[in-house]
């Protein structure tokens, strides 16, 4: 997994590349914690064109060869999947308590 650098106050980034899947397809969080997400289409296939985070109410267009930022403030623990807006491709962010 590549996290990227941090800017000012920023919580830390995980690149999740986009090519026939996501990868990583599996993120980690804490409650309470904002989780960033940039994604990186490197693909124009068009099931991959939007990800969607339903437990979240968030979704976003991935334009191809472009990085785009998703936050995410998870309020309590729990497996919570992203899909693509067909459905066929899949991740999961782990959330769990704080330390």
């Amino acid at each position: 997994m590549l996290t990227l650098k941090r800017h000012c106050h920023a919580p830390p980034a995980t690149l999740i590349r986009v090519h026939g899947g996501y990868s990583p397809d599996t993120i980690h969080g804490r409650v309470g914690e904002r989780v960033r997400l940039v994604f990186r289409r490197e693909e124009t296939a068009p099931c991959s064109e939007r990800v969607v985070f339903p437990d979240f109410g968030k979704s976003a267009m991935l334009p191809p060869y472009q990085d785009v930022t998703v936050e995410l403030d998870p309020q309590e623990p729990g497996e919570f999947e992203f899909t693509c807006q067909m459905g066929m491709l899949h991740g999961r962010l782990i959330v769990e308590e704080p330390r």
